[in-house]
């Protein structure tokens, strides 16, 4: 019997009816309501409160989290698969606003936090009712310590949702608007930002090469808008760190990824010493693309050899298969998303470009996004996001503040999966042109998180280091933007992409500072626990398990000294990772020798 899984999801039932559901009205009714009234019962508070009032009061705040989670995972979906649903836009800003109310009320937990003295605070934390979130009501607790007073801090909060997440909603309004000529075929129509960034990748390099060119310039066009976005949301942000007397600009990302700085160096510092081994294989590539040297739009392009494209319920099922052989129950709840309609991956107009998971904690269920084609990059793309998906499920028991896992250890558990598929299709691969043209895709994961990735944590350092002094025009953030593209490339490239700073939508989150570094740490950091998994085999599914459930109640340290026995902030590890990718460019340099 053949089986066909729909490529839409079902969100009804999340909230039936969309943007017009009554259930998700009455949950945003019930958080605009009881998010202030807790927040004024914890201001109430004596320090010297029972543990059971402590206990009962973060029960509450991590309910009303849990909702305010469901809300916005759900609002995000609606405005991905249809980028003009208003109704949704308008609920998601009232959402915005919301989302301030609970960083408020989550401000007053750590002030209140801060007047326990420090015996009995510890004492509290070793009771059965509050042991298992201690990691994170002992975060809470330091942030206090170091953040302005719950006054300031909440109005800080109020002003962040007009003034510094505005700024990402100008980018968002600029990217909207924007309709770019190109022409194909004798008929020149517009195409957005996401249509034409598809032609980056074209099969045919003069279709990349006016691609290209049409993209610099229409970026180009905007870029003076763009450095006002960035300069003002990047000042709001030095200012605030000012006050808080924050002097490294890197003390928050680091903070959010519960990493030292020290492991960041050392990671960039491996990285920076291994980087020429893989220029001979841009060399090779740009010679069997019969050029004397890679530009910009030629480093993820294509090569030939692999022009098949696979069906969704195919893809499917190779991927439920290629789980099963790590971990049956991988596979099991991979196939249960199939099953159950949790992935959007029909290729249909209105939809965002791009593809991301989002967990909703209060269903326990998760939802994945994507625009399915066919090509193996599609095929790894839906691996990658079913990792992060099996990643929230095996956690999806623990109370909230032990599931909220940072953005380098997320990356770690997706990027660990599409592994697994894609080494299982290059060892299967039907040729040697289709094995050559899966080991290029592969090797190209490497060139982003060692080379590109680097480029962009170079570019944002120094534009903060420079920003301290005032606004930077467009055309010093393009010189930024090329010098670190070519140290992060290791002067490989024959052409660099000057506006870069404006068409990435990374350097503009406020949700998460440096949306950089943690990429390259996740796909370091999986390749490690990949090779223990190859060397321990079978046995090693349990202990990986365990590694993820720990991601939310640990530092990256303790988790990597705790589960694997390794010392991050050392060098080895981190070598033996880069080591492991380097296999695949000496595979792929014998498989292309003439």
């Amino acid at each position: 019997m053949s089986i066909t899984y729909s490529e839409t999801w079902d969100l009804e039932s999340i909230f039936a009816g969309g943007s017009e559901s009554s259930a998700l009205r009455r949950q945003l009714e019930e958080l605009e309501q009881a998010l202030p009234s807790l927040k004024k019962y914890i201001e109430s508070l004596e320090p010297t409160v029972s543990v059971k009032t402590w206990h009962d009061v973060v029960q509450t705040l991590q309910r009303l989290g849990s909702l305010h989670a469901e809300a916005r995972s759900f609002l995000d979906c609606l405005i991905s698969q249809n980028v003009n649903d208003e109704k949704a836009k308008v609920l998601s800003g009232k959402l915005t606003q919301i989302g301030a109310d609970y960083e408020a009320t989550i401000t007053a937990l750590e002030s209140k936090a801060t007047q326990v003295s420090e015996e009995t605070w510890h004492q509290m934390m070793a009771t059965p009712e509050l042991n298992r979130i201690s990691f994170a009501l002992n975060e809470m607790r330091q942030r206090a310590l170091e953040k302005l007073a719950p006054k300031q801090e909440e109005l800080v909060g109020d002003l962040s949702v007009d003034g510094y997440h505005a700024w990402w909603e100008m980018y968002g309004t600029i990217v909207g608007r924007m309709q770019i000529p190109f022409e194909e075929g004798g008929v020149t129509k517009p195409l957005s930002v996401g249509q034409l960034s598809n032609k980056l990748v074209s099969p045919e390099r003069e279709v990349r090469q006016r691609a290209f060119e049409k993209w610099e310039e229409a970026w180009r066009k905007e870029s003076d808008l763009c450095a006002v976005t960035i300069n003002h949301l990047s000042g709001y942000r030095l200012q605030l760190y000012k006050h808080r007397q924050w002097e490294n600009v890197l003390k928050e990302p680091l903070d959010v990824n519960r990493m030292e700085e020290q492991t960041l160096q050392t990671m960039w510092q491996v990285i920076a010493k291994n980087k020429h081994r893989l220029l001979p294989y841009m060399e090779r590539k740009a010679k069997l693309l019969g050029l004397d040297k890679l530009s910009w739009h030629d480093v993820q392009a294509p090569l030939p050899g692999n022009k098949q494209t696979v069906p969704y319920t195919e893809a499917a099922q190779f991927i439920i298969e290629q789980f099963h052989q790590f971990n049956p129950d991988m596979a099991a709840f991979a196939r249960m998303a199939f099953e159950k309609g949790w992935i959007e991956a029909e290729d249909r107009p209105g939809k965002r470009p791009g593809g991301f998971m989002t967990e909703f904690p209060v269903s326990g269920e998760s939802r994945i996004f994507m625009t399915f084609s066919g090509t193996p990059n599609c095929v790894s793309t839906l691996a990658h996001e079913l990792g992060h998906a099996y990643h929230t499920h095996v956690m999806k028991d623990l109370p909230l503040f032990a599931q909220q896992y940072a953005m380098n250890v997320a990356e770690t558990a997706s990027t660990f999966a599409e592994v697994i598929v894609i080494d299982a299709a290059i060892k299967q691969a039907a040729s040697k042109a289709e094995k050559i043209a899966l080991l290029a895709d592969k090797i190209q994961s490497s060139i982003a998180f060692l080379m590109d990735i680097h480029s962009r944590f170079l570019f944002e350092t120094r534009f903060y280091e420079a920003r301290k002094q005032g606004p930077l025009s467009r055309d010093r953030l393009c010189e930024l933007m090329v010098e670190a593209q070519k140290e992060g490339f290791a002067e490989a490239l024959a052409e660099y992409h000057p506006h870069f700073w404006a068409s990435k939508l990374h350097f503009y989150a406020t949700d998460v500072p440096f949306y950089n570094f943690p990429y390259t740490f996740g796909y370091l950091f999986s390749a490690g626990i990949y090779n223990r998994a190859l060397q321990e085999g079978a046995g090693f599914a349990s202990k990986y398990v365990n590694l993820l459930r720990d991601t939310a109640s640990m530092t990256v340290e303790d988790l990597a000294k705790h589960h694997l026995g390794i010392d991050l902030t050392q060098p080895d590890f981190w070598q033996n990772a880069v080591d492991l990718l380097m296999v695949d460019v000496d595979e792929f340099l014998a498989l292309t020798q003439v």
